[in-house]
């Protein structure tokens, strides 16, 4: 059978499932191992489709889109990374430019001759003997190859034979497949693939080539149905011994394998297994293969490896590591010196050193070579293609220039919709500049529009994917928790979720400077948080002799989330953990994401350290918000759970605050950042630029508003002069475009009309440049933090002041007053 698949069956799943464990099937892990997965997708969840497609670039995925009505979302389906899409004969030829990546899909109702040379997708009926003339048909054509989908009706046994018999690729669903005994209902995946490969051994093992992520080979072992079924139940490198039965890899050495993946070889008289070998190597001898050791970039990678984890005295790579700014000069010189090779030999030369100092920067990052290549493999089915000149200053430095009918590129990582056809500020070359809107001369109803948030993803996609992820983490406790940790920080390494205190010092080694900076935030933090604290009761006489008390006590168990993601935040977790030590919680826990080596930013240990925190929770997301509210083996249930997050934590937040099994609360929803300024004619166009850019580079959905009090045309152009010119110098500029362009500017006529815009808007910051701004303050209605005049920049109140930045956006500032 001719087969375009690591094995040759294909599983589905149905998309939105959960990755927790189910009786009735395959794991989402065990899936995993396989290789390769079938969706059916429709234009309701798209969404969930292409978020899979973008964490999973190593699986191939196999996505029927005939329900889908628009050709850009499955031409979007495709440049995320599907394998193959299956798409109505309608849609052919819109889509013949990408060739085999597109096979149709027919019925047993088709009388049409079969002439697709990319193979067909066949819609069995409930009836599998009706579909036999069409596969005749097919198989005359020589099409290949031919994925048969199950009918509605049909045990899995009889499919399977079906499928076999006429040459073609079975379609199984997941809950059909099972790693123990076949039944009527389910087919056992060890026994299938045992049935599918050639031995002429006469007890019937099959060899089997191990290798690493890269392809590197290990080693030349033997398996049978039974060491397979093993090494699918464990996720372990399981092998037949020839003489002693099986063979668990590492079981006496410590040299275990992680199972990343099988699959037959074309023959299939070979089995292949990829795995992630840790310890010494797979071989008996001191080297990492029974090939020899490893050469060229692989060798480099498991010595900078090596030297991350203990580096020799002098080490000139262990001081790459602990010297960011030195690393990157080298990198920017090597780049360089390779740019002025001229020979062959002097090219092989410089190009290795810049591999060298590009791979300390991955390694430093926790990011491995396989890692890398997943990515190119990513980027080499996109079919999207950017026209990919030059940036900025490396443009202008080799003269390049933009002829001036060049077409503008969209920049695609800008996440936001334009609201108006003509929106510049989100093309790579366009001048970062914000809508302008007359007060005076804008509706209310047109006013109401420009002022609305960046739309978040549907609640329904969202929900459907945290609701697996919570109840996984609320029925499988530390074991789920740490799976997901596994598979969303890619921190495999990890073996437990949770850091208990007292937290070791080895992972608070910190700069002088950066403890004195953290210190003093700690200590201001305090205290403005201290003077809030309520110490007396209050009692009021109602009526004679009726004495009413009120008086407060400190939640007694909280659970503080700090994200993580590209930026160290250390100020959310001082934000969260300062006020609840003040107020006096006896159990402070907090969550944050680890890295992908295990470990979490000393930055964050040494704040929890010092707010008296019990635990840290390694993970983020849905997962670890599930495991403060309900409670693992490991981590403590909590009572109310407090931080921003993603839209996924927010949405875990809502869930289980409306769970009365859980028992917890929230502080509130947490939308994107966002600042409103309002400025004057005294106002610094440099300094409102830079209040408006310091949340405008927080992402792509954060959204900045100025409100310009009479200013003039040149008044409005200095400013918008300054936020263009400060943009382009920062490193997350594009990310800023995204932001500016569902972002504006009002002109009003005063203060009054200012005040009134401001208060419906209710910002997360509201930043007053005005001439006598504290003047201005009894104006405030809702804002979640005000900073008053030209000298208080909002980045003050987000570390060190002693204002908490843990504020209400999207609006609720007009309904969290104290």
């Amino acid at each position: 059978m001719e087969t375009t698949l690591p094995l040759p069956f294909l599983p589905s799943v149905a998309l939105g499932n959960g990755p927790a464990e189910s009786k009735e099937g395959l794991t989402r892990i065990q899936l995993s191992y396989l290789g390769c997965v079938y969706f059916s997708a429709s234009n309701e969840n798209v969404e969930t489709l292409l978020q899979f497609l973008q964490k999973h670039v190593s699986i191939e995925t196999f996505v029927n889109v005939s329900a889908i009505d628009s050709i850009d979302d499955i031409v979007t389906v495709l440049d995320s990374g599907a394998r193959k899409v299956f798409v109505k004969n309608s849609q052919l030829e819109s889509l013949k430019t990408y060739g085999d990546r597109v096979i149709p899909v027919i019925s047993t109702q088709d009388n049409a001759s079969i002439t697709f040379s990319n193979g067909v997708l066949l819609e069995t009926g409930d009836d599998l003997s009706s579909s036999k003339s069409t596969l005749e048909k097919v198989a005359a054509s020589k099409t290949s190859p031919v994925f048969l989908a199950p009918p509605s009706k049909s045990d899995s046994q009889a499919f399977l034979k079906f499928a076999t018999e006429h040459s073609a690729i079975p379609i199984i669903p997941a809950t059909s497949l099972t790693i123990g005994e076949s039944t009527k209902e389910q087919i056992s995946v060890p026994s299938l693939i045992g049935s599918l490969w050639t031995s002429d051994r006469p007890d019937k093992l099959v060899p089997t080539v191990v290798t690493d992520e890269r392809g590197f080979a290990l080693g030349l072992v033997y398996s049978s149905q039974e060491s397979l079924a093993e090494s699918l139940k464990t996720g372990t490198g399981v092998y037949q011994s020839r003489k002693r039965g099986l063979w668990y890899k590492g079981a006496t050495s410590g040299d275990t394998q992680e199972l990343v993946r099988v699959s037959l070889d074309c023959d299939q008289d070979c089995l292949k297994f990829v795995v992630r070998q840790k310890g010494r190597g797979f071989c008996h001898l001191p080297q990492s293969s029974c090939f020899g050791d490893v050469r060229g970039i692989s060798k480099l990678e498991k010595t900078l490896v090596s030297r991350k984890a203990s580096a020799p005295e002098g080490s000139y790579t262990a001081r790459l590591f602990s010297d960011e700014k030195l690393l990157r000069a080298k990198i920017m010189e090597e780049a360089e010196e390779l740019c002025e090779a001229k020979t062959k030999d002097e090219v092989a030369f410089e190009a290795a050193d810049l591999i060298y100092f590009a791979l300390t920067k991955a390694v430093s990052a926790g990011v491995s070579v396989a890692d890398i290549e997943r990515n190119l493999d990513a980027k080499s089915v996109k079919v999207k293609r950017r026209q990919g000149d030059a940036k900025g200053k490396w443009a202008e430095k080799e003269g390049i220039t933009s002829g001036a009918d060049k077409k503008e590129e969209v920049v695609k990582e800008v996440a936001s919709v334009p609201k108006s056809a003509e929106g510049k500020s989100e093309l790579k070359d366009g001048r970062i500049t914000m809508k302008r809107y007359n007060a005076a001369t804008t509706s209310t109803e047109d006013l109401k529009a420009v002022l609305q948030r960046p739309s978040q993803k549907s609640t329904e996609m969202i929900m459907g994917i945290v609701n697996p992820i919570i109840k996984g983490v609320q029925t499988g406790g530390d074991k789920a928790l740490l799976g997901y940790t596994h598979k969303f920080e890619k921190a495999t390494s990890l073996t437990s979720p949770v850091l208990k205190a007292p937290f070791p010092q080895s992972l608070m080694n910190l700069p002088s400077e950066t403890i004195e900076a953290i210190d003093v935030s700690f200590e201001n933090i305090r205290k403005f948080h201290a003077a809030q604290k309520e110490d007396k009761t209050l009692q009021v006489e109602t009526m004679p002799g009726v004495i009413c008390s009120r008086f407060s006590r400190p939640i007694e168990r909280v659970g503080l989330y700090v994200p993580g993601g590209t930026a160290v935040l250390p100020s959310t977790a001082l934000m969260l953990g300062v006020p609840a030590m003040v107020a006096g919680c006896k159990t402070i826990v907090l969550a944050s994401p680890p890295r992908s080596d295990g470990s979490i930013t000393p930055e964050i240990v040494y704040v929890a350290h010092k707010v008296g925190a019990e635990s840290i929770v390694l993970a983020g997301g849905a997962q670890a918000v599930a495991a403060m509210a309900y409670g693992t083996e490991s981590v403590p249930k909590v009572d109310k759970i407090l931080g921003p997050g993603n839209q996924f934590v927010t949405a875990a937040k809502m869930h289980v605050s409306n769970d009365t099994n859980a028992g917890v609360s929230i502080d509130m929803p947490a939308g994107p950042s966002e600042v409103l300024v309002i400025a004057d004619k005294d106002s610094n166009p440099a300094f409102v630029a830079s209040d408006l850019l310091s949340q405008a580079e927080h992402g792509v959905d954060s959204q900045v508003i100025l409100i310009a009090i009479d200013l003039s045309e040149v008044e409005l152009q200095a400013i918008e002069d300054e936020l263009h010119k400060q943009a382009m110098a920062l490193p997350r500029v594009d990310i800023v475009r995204g932001a500016i362009e569902h972002s504006v500017t009002l002109v009003v006529k005063d203060i009054q009309e200012a005040m009134k815009l401001s208060n419906d808007y209710a910002p997360e910051h509201l930043i007053l440049q005005l001439k006598d701004a504290a003047k201005v303050v009894d104006l405030v209605e809702n804002a979640g933090s005000v900073f008053i005049g030209e000298w208080t920049p909002e980045s003050v109140g987000d570390y060190s002041a002693g204002v908490n930045h843990s504020l209400p956006t999207y609006g609720y500032a007009n309904n969290t007053r104290a």
